[in-house]
């Protein structure tokens, strides 16, 4: 490492004023930064001491979220290999599920890095490291089969719209990877939904006959459980060997990310596990109500279906579009996991409430907030007056 500190002081002027390069001073420090820690401190405002700064924190995230990339490649490969009732190795299916992915992951960080790069450049600021997740996030929440170039629409407008506009990182009202993931179901909607944006079968191959690519969720929406129990069971659904997004189908990887998130303190284990009892308990209650077939599943299989738990773990838990407070972390969490449900059960135009629900309770996080504060407030005026 001595050696690669010694290359980059070297060519470390090159970028300063005075240099053959001032102009890409923003690209060269998001690179030395991103291999060392900066040795810059703050100048004005509130001085805090810590063991880690913003680039370390988001790999962290990164860390916490390979378990279920990894599985989500090797499902890739698992439900091809079934899907044409073809027998082959634990490597022949991770590579076909690696080489599935990698182009979607290459995809997304291109085009957010690029913009990213160019907005610094722009602006004469640092590179903003909250794109290390978003990055990542896209690919693994998104069917494998959607075309490249909607990644790159549907990136690009996520960064620009969703970060960009507002300030950057930190300053974002919604969790940029789920808006890009909003633009491509409302703006091409037959590639995020239905049987077969799922599998990718590849070319020149040929799906058996009697196999549809319909995900848990698909059937549990029509309420033909006995087809949703018959195909998959509950081991298939939290190891994770069902058809759905990249990173959202293993319960059991979602859930080593998340044990390493609050291990590391990077989430609020308010709001993870107030979406999951939140989702719970509407589960319960329409379970006794039972308008409706999709009412009657039971309540702890709607944690393991579609986005939940990846959800819950790694997008509702985002620490700039969630509330702040430590009462408004559980108020924020708990009306995720209700609205998921509701929307989920209610409205059969978008089975995958989710992402629905976490957008709309970014937009309400801050008037949460507030209310708390403004409670608190209230409530000690009231003591001093007594």
């Amino acid at each position: 490492m001595k050696a690669l500190r010694k290359i980059i002081d070297k060519v470390k002027p090159n970028f300063e004023k005075g240099g053959r390069f001032p102009w890409l001073h923003s690209v060269f420090d998001g690179f030395e930064t991103f291999l060392y820690v900066p040795n810059t401190v703050t100048k004005s405002g509130c001085h805090v001491r810590d063991a880690i700064d913003m680039k370390r924190g988001m790999i962290a995230v990164v860390i916490a979220l390979t378990p279920a990339l990894l599985f989500g490649m090797y499902n890739v490969g698992f439900q091809h290999f079934k899907a044409i009732g073809a027998i082959a190795t634990f490597w022949e299916v991770f590579l076909y599920g690696l080489w599935a992915v990698l182009p979607l992951i290459v995809v997304s960080y291109g085009v957010g890095l690029g913009i990213e790069f160019c907005v610094a450049q722009i602006r004469g600021h640092e590179i903003n490291e909250g794109f290390l997740v978003t990055g990542l996030l896209i690919p693994m929440i998104v069917p494998v089969d959607v075309p490249l170039w909607m990644v790159a629409v549907a990136t690009a407008f996520a960064v620009i719209i969703g970060k960009e506009i507002f300030g950057g990182s930190g300053m974002n009202i919604v969790n940029p990877a789920l808006l890009a993931r909003a633009f491509l179901f409302f703006a091409y909607p037959l590639k995020m939904s239905g049987n077969e944006v799922w599998i990718r079968i590849g070319e020149g191959a040929h799906a058996v006959d009697g196999f549809s690519g319909a995900t848990p969720l698909g059937d549990a929406l029509v309420g033909d459980f006995d087809k949703l129990h018959a195909s998959w069971s509950i081991s298939d659904m939290i190891f994770g060997f069902v058809p759905g997004s990249i990173g959202e189908t293993s319960f059991l990887a979602i859930m080593l990310g998340a044990a390493l998130l609050l291990f590391t303190g990077m989430v609020s284990w308010k709001i993870m596990l107030s979406v999951f009892a939140g989702g719970f308990a509407t589960g319960l209650l329409f379970n006794q109500i039972g308008a409706n077939d999709f009412m009657l599943l039971p309540a702890w299989e709607h944690l393991l279906l579609g986005g939940f738990a990846f959800g819950a773990v790694f997008m509702a838990t985002d620490p700039v579009s969630s509330t702040q407070t430590e009462k408004g972390k559980y108020i924020y969490g708990a009306l995720i996991g209700i609205l998921a449900i509701l929307i989920r059960v209610l409205n059969p135009a978008y089975p995958e409430g989710m992402m629905l629900a976490i957008l709309l309770m970014n937009v309400f996080a801050p008037l949460i907030d507030y209310l708390v504060v403004r409670q608190n407030i209230n409530r000690r005026l009231k003591r001093v007056n007594k």
